[in-house]
């Protein structure tokens, strides 16, 4: 199993949310991928409004995880694209909830649009166990 220790070093900003500048992956396991996850419904059915794109974003996120053994706290790495800087508070509370105290490194753009104009979050991550 891979040990994975996060830090926010002197020198380096600190983190204005909950996230840590940096993981370090050391020993042995495994590292997986994740795709970005929007609020489409397993159905395939979009999730109108968008702090329930979040909700719905993160819940694909964990079904990825579950489905490799894994959990929210294997992520070492988030990348998060939201349409509307006005959404960083909700994806900010809902993405503390899902990590129950992790702190993954992680990254948040503001981005013009998504694949679809309907999407307004995207999530990716990598995790390793």
């Amino acid at each position: 199993m891979a040990k994975v220790t996060t830090s926010n070093p002197p020198g380096a900003p600190q983190p204005q949310s909950r996230y840590a500048q940096a993981a370090l992956i050391e020993g042995e396991g495994r590292r997986l991928i994740i795709s970005g996850q929007v609020g489409l419904r397993p159905d395939g059915s979009l999730v109108a409004a968008p702090e329930d794109q979040i909700v719905q974003s993160l819940a694909n996120l964990g079904a990825v995880l579950a489905a490799h053994g894994m959990g929210p706290a294997c992520i070492v790495k988030m990348t998060v694209f939201l349409t509307d800087p006005a959404l960083v508070p909700q994806w900010r509370r809902h993405r503390d909830a899902f990590l129950a105290g992790h702190a993954p490194t992680s990254t948040l753009l503001i981005v013009a649009g998504l694949a679809s104009p309907d999407f307004k979050v995207e999530v990716e991550a990598e995790a390793v166990d």
